[in-house]
């Protein structure tokens, strides 16, 4: 069971149009195919993904699931949303907890004897099979996947505390003050019937509620340590590093791997072309895109347009966005179908510039972040921690076109009028 519902609010324009996990991340994928991919590479066929939040596109990235062969008659992927009707004692999800809840009758009707409870938007490989065996050898309710963090981000993930047989035998949500480095995963395996017992309206969440009242009532807890590339990308500081980390001469995720590939839905395009005057150093560039200016330690997703002239430099370019001719853009994730004026100069000035008006917590290193389908004016001027939502066109922009740092520029139209305006 993969959930997959999260708002991902410290995302901000990036996850407003979409859930977390369907958000692009290393050019051609997305953030859930990781998880998706490691329970083909683990021989898992049987496959749930629970949904919520924005789930259109989602829906239509994972569809039947034929890219990782999970589009099967018995098994396969299931795409579950939750069901509100009249006269029906079903609600949206009040959390990871109740998510699985409201779903448990698939588990039962199933008749699996382990469940796996997966999050969705987490980039890591991962066998699950050894996952499982481990679980099952230790006749465990439940196991929880851990790694060691630094204190500072124990603050911020349930944290575990373990005896030498790994017994877990506290856990804390989110601690002001942390007892161990141990964190989780958020990967559960569950015995198919502690599950069952163990879930209930009053628990709707996983680390907050059901684990921390698994271990005080007696159930049989066990940590499995993880020591791979793990990595949690809700922040937007985190997702940019994630990005920028792939592109390392010997990258701690390796996407080359041939046995243990990272599978995704994708399109039909032509090769990537790079013009005669073009120049690309330590990047990342996927099909369909068509480079004639300069690239330098960015990551561009399919059919980005790069025009003579301009200037990619350390930035996350997304699906099918164009960049036009003179233009400059520095440490900015731009999403999909983004149009960039010609001669605008998109981060402008010293990192990390003045944190974000608005959003101080969120943007605060110097990023740009430009939502999906968002217009930049020609010759705009865009400084540090600047926030643009999506769909802003340029009649949302000042005059001047220029931008201070730490501004948010807002869309200031309804669907309705720009569909009368085109």
């Amino acid at each position: 069971m993969i959930l997959a519902g999260g708002e991902g609010n410290r995302l901000g324009v990036l996850s407003g149009v979409r859930a977390k996990p369907a958000v692009p991340f290393g050019g051609k994928y997305r953030i859930i195919d990781f998880t998706l991919s490691n329970c083909v590479n683990s021989g898992i066929g049987d496959v749930l993904v629970l949904t919520q939040y924005n789930p259109r596109s989602l829906n239509d990235h994972i569809g039947r699931g034929r890219p990782w062969d999970l589009d099967r008659t018995i098994g396969g992927v299931r795409i579950l949303q939750p069901q509100v009707g009249r006269g029906n004692t079903a609600s949206w999800y009040s959390g990871t907890a109740d998510a699985v809840l409201q779903n448990l009758r698939e588990v039962v009707a199933s008749g699996a004897e382990t469940v796996l409870v997966l999050a969705g938007d987490h980039i890591y490989k991962m066998d699950y099979e050894r996952f499982i065996a481990a679980h099952r050898r230790s006749g465990a309710d439940v196991t929880v996947s851990v790694r060691e963090v630094s204190l500072e981000d124990a603050r911020r993930m349930g944290v575990v505390d373990v005896d030498e047989r790994n017994h877990i035998t506290g856990f804390q949500e989110k601690p002001k003050r942390p007892t161990s480095r141990l964190a989780s995963m958020g990967i559960y395996a569950f015995s198919a019937d502690a599950l069952a017992a163990w879930l209930d309206e009053a628990r709707p969440d996983f680390g907050a509620d059901v684990l921390p009242a698994m271990v005080a009532g007696g159930a049989k807890v066990m940590a499995h340590r993880f020591r791979g590339y793990w990595q949690d990308v809700g922040t937007l500081p985190a997702y940019f590093e994630a990005n920028m980390a792939l592109l390392e001469s010997k990258p701690e995720l390796d996407l080359y791997e041939r046995d243990w590939l990272i599978l995704t839905r994708s399109e039909e395009r032509a090769p990537a072309r790079i013009g005669a005057d073009a120049r690309v150093e330590q990047s990342m560039i996927s099909h369909g895109c068509v480079v004639e200016g300069i690239v330098e330690r960015s990551v561009l997703s399919p059919g980005v347009r790069v025009g003579r002239g301009a200037v990619v430099r350390d930035s996350i370019i997304m699906f099918d966005a164009v960049i036009e001719a003179g233009a400059v853009i520095d440490h900015a994730i731009i999403d999909k179908e983004v149009h960039i004026g010609r001669g605008a100069n998109v981060g402008v000035g010293e990192l990390p510039g003045a944190p974000n008006r608005a959003n101080p917590a969120m943007l605060a290193t110097g990023l740009v972040v430009i939502g999906k389908q968002a217009e930049v004016p020609d010759g705009a001027s865009v400084g540090r921690n600047v926030l643009v939502d999506a769909e802003a066109s340029t009649s949302d922009w000042p005059e001047s076109g220029a931008v201070k740092s730490g501004a948010t520029i807002k869309a200031g139209r309804t669907w309705n009028q720009r569909r009368t305006a085109r």
